[in-house]
């Protein structure tokens, strides 16, 4: 955004031998907004198949459990995730628990938002926590509310770990990771009432989206590591 970006962005990459980028939505933008041809190399992740450790706060509880890992940034967008879960409880008698893990500037904004709504039986903003994609396997659901992202490395642990997927449709990146709704539900950006509908179809159909995320597993390739890796390599190699 800006004029003067856009022509400091377009300077420095024309000084480039080669542009790469994680998704083919951000070739597509680079392409369009400065006439430039890219390379698409998927986040090489070095996938770790064991899921250890329960979620403890959680374990006798028998309602839908979600939980949400990010920086909490206005990027990632929690204030409609946080609205989207007082719709629920408002409009439908579910018993919800929502966690979300990860430390960030807008801490007291969003611990603010909890108490004057109401939703501190139900929603528990836990900080940071070492190796959080560990936990995944203790959820129901994970929900990604961010307003934009590259690739976002978590949704593709939380496909590793087996749980279901809500995810905002921002750029770029998650549209790409799900197969546009193939592999997980996708809402409108920004929109809790959209994100309210689509948590109830979860809620509704927990199998079929229990599928979804089992279906998954065949497209994590995609971020094969050495594959990825060797990518780069051969990139730099054309160089050196």
């Amino acid at each position: 955004k800006g004029y003067i970006k856009l022509i400091l962005y377009k300077l420095l990459y024309k000084l480039s031998n080669e542009i790469i980028v994680n998704s083919f939505e951000f070739k597509k933008n680079i392409k369009k907004i400065f006439d430039l041809d890219s390379s698409v190399i998927f986040n090489p992740l070095k996938i770790q198949k064991k899921n250890k450790k329960r979620f403890e706060l959680l374990k006798n509880f028998k309602g839908i459990k979600i939980i949400n890992v990010a920086r909490l940034t206005d990027q990632k967008d929690h204030i409609t995730l946080l609205r989207s879960i007082k719709f629920v409880l408002k409009k439908k008698k579910i018993n919800i628990k929502l966690v979300i893990i990860g430390k960030g500037k807008n801490y007291d904004l969003l611990k603010r938002f909890i108490i004057e709504n109401n939703l501190k039986k139900n929603v528990f903003l836990m900080g940071y926590k070492k190796n959080a994609h560990e936990y995944l396997k203790s959820f129901d659901l994970f929900i990604l509310s961010s307003r934009y992202e590259g690739l976002p490395n978590i949704l593709i642990e939380t496909q590793v770990a087996g749980t279901p997927i809500i995810s905002s449709d921002c750029p770029s990146g998650p549209k790409e990771i799900l197969l546009n709704g193939k592999l997980g539900i996708l809402y409108k950006t920004g929109d809790h009432i959209d994100l309210y509908k689509k948590i109830l179809i979860f809620i509704k159909d927990k199998k079929k989206y229990k599928q979804k995320a089992i279906l998954a597993k065949k497209y994590l390739y995609r971020f094969d590591y050495e594959k990825n890796l060797n990518r780069y390599l051969e990139v730099i190699n054309k160089y050196i």
